[in-house]
């Protein structure tokens, strides 16, 4: 403060200001700009405040309190430049108000269900492009055209432009596998894997070049390309081996059967950071029993990085069941049709039984809906490819038929009925369900051998 007085010589002021009130005991001699200085210094303001007495009247930051009439119990009003607060605050002239012209409602485009669904729908019609188009002769330019077309629409759909890019681009991988399936195919039934690996490899290319431009959806393109090279090298290394197809889908099959129960655990990644304590680590024992003192002596895991966390796990979790779902569903169908040795098609016929099984007991561990149901689709899409390849093949008796039939549906009856009482969430049916998916899943992973005939080829060598 400037200025040195007698103890008797000092005021007591309450400054209203944006911060609140603060009672400040000022020298008599001392200037309005020294409170001003003194009001900012302990509110911690970005500027000095500009005084006014609660009537609306500007203080003289030159002159001394005492010459402006301050006296102890004098209520002041502190306002900054853009403040709350000013010289309206009190009873003077209200300060002109900027009236603002009335913005219209603009409506913005958001990803949600409906963008989904029409990008699932586009899914399904590059698939049945690709399928249709490779039917079609080699000198067809109907055949050009569709191939111009699916890489077209792959090269502008990985361009990071547009409110629904987020699903869009998850979507755009599926036409380049489909240009890729029509251009390798090949009516050999021995090369259809090589085919879709193929067709799987350049949908992988495809998401990597939409991670790399800095598209949205960054977990499903990563699950696009996981799923698409593993594909593409185990159908390629199966083809440098010379081994049969219904190895390769027997094996594909006990791989999506096992990813349901591992996926979880690799998609949730929360960081070092949240888990550990840095500041508590120490190379000594006794300085690690000491407790740290000061703001950074805990770590607090801030409500946003939780729920980024949570939300990247779950568009994970989503996108790997999807692609469970249709490696799962493309391998019952193709194991089933592959094998022909009655010692082989039995050995199929455990395996997708048991795969779907196992399928359908992982589900109920899921507490998230979608992943729920695109595991119980994927289970039910092995029984169902299970039960059309029984009564198509037609090679078993009635009587047979309608008693595995009947327990079938009543297997499925018993675990439509627990899982609608939510009997799935008492430990008694959780440690029986967990058995069960245990005894499902081992007795698929045996039943691969002789699904892939390797059984079989040992029959025939000892025999």
């Amino acid at each position: 403060m400037s200025g040195t007085t007698r103890a008797g010589d000092v005021v007591s002021v309450s400054v209203h200001g944006p911060v609140g009130v603060l009672d400040l005991h000022v020298p008599a001699a001392a200037s309005g700009a020294d409170v001003a200085r003194e009001y900012s210094r302990q509110a911690n303001l970005p500027s000095v405040p500009s005084l006014y007495t609660r009537l609306g009247q500007a203080l003289p930051m030159e002159a001394s309190l005492a010459d402006s009439g301050v006296v102890t119990g004098t209520v002041l009003v502190a306002t900054v430049p853009g403040g709350p607060a000013g010289p309206g605050a009190g009873h003077g002239p209200a300060a002109p108000r900027r009236v603002r012209r009335a913005e219209r409602p603009t409506r913005r485009l958001e990803p949600g269900a409906l963008s989904t669904l029409w990008c699932l729908v586009a899914v399904v019609a590059a698939v049945l492009a690709g399928w249709l188009a490779s039917g079609l002769p080699e000198s067809s330019d109907l055949r050009d055209v569709a191939v111009a077309v699916l890489v077209a629409v792959a090269v502008v759909g990985v361009l990071p432009v547009g409110p629904l890019a987020r699903h869009r681009v998850l979507a755009v991988p599926a036409y380049a596998g489909a240009a890729a399936y029509v251009v390798a195919w090949d009516p050999a039934p021995e090369r259809f894997p090589t085919i879709l690996g193929v067709a799987c490899l350049a949908a992988a290319v495809t998401a990597a070049v939409a991670r790399a431009l800095d598209q949205p959806g960054e977990e499903g393109l990563r699950v696009w390309m996981i799923a698409g090279v593993s594909v593409f090298v185990g159908t390629t290394l199966a083809a440098l081996a010379d081994v049969d197809a219904q190895v390769v889908w027997a094996v594909a099959l006990v791989v999506a059967m096992l990813a349901s129960r591992f996926v979880p655990v690799l998609a949730v990644d929360v960081p070092d950071q949240y888990l550990l304590d840095v500041e508590r680590l120490a190379v000594t024992a006794w300085s690690a029993r000491d407790r740290p003192t000061g703001r950074r002596g805990r770590i607090l895991v801030p409500r946003g990085a939780v729920a980024d966390v949570a939300a990247r796990g779950s568009r994970t979790v989503t996108a790997a069941c999807v692609a469970i779902l249709v490696v799962a569903t493309v391998s019952a169908v193709m194991l089933l049709r592959e094998t022909s040795v009655w010692v082989d098609v039995l050995g199929a016929r455990l395996e997708v039984g048991l795969a779907g099984a196992a399928l359908l007991l992982a589900a109920r561990s899921y507490r998230h809906a979608a992943a729920r149901a695109l595991l119980r689709a994927a289970g039910l899409a092995c029984w169902l490819t299970l039960l059309v390849g029984w009564v198509v093949t037609g090679d078993t008796g009635w009587a047979t038929a309608v008693s595995s039939l009947s327990i079938g549906l009543g297997a499925l009856l018993v675990l439509v009925a627990v899982a609608l009482g939510r009997g799935w969430r008492s430990a008694w049916w959780s440690r029986r369900a967990e058995i069960a998916e245990s005894v499902c899943g081992a007795l698929a992973m045996g039943s691969v051998v002789v699904a892939a005939g390797i059984f079989r080829l040992l029959w025939e060598l000892t025999g």
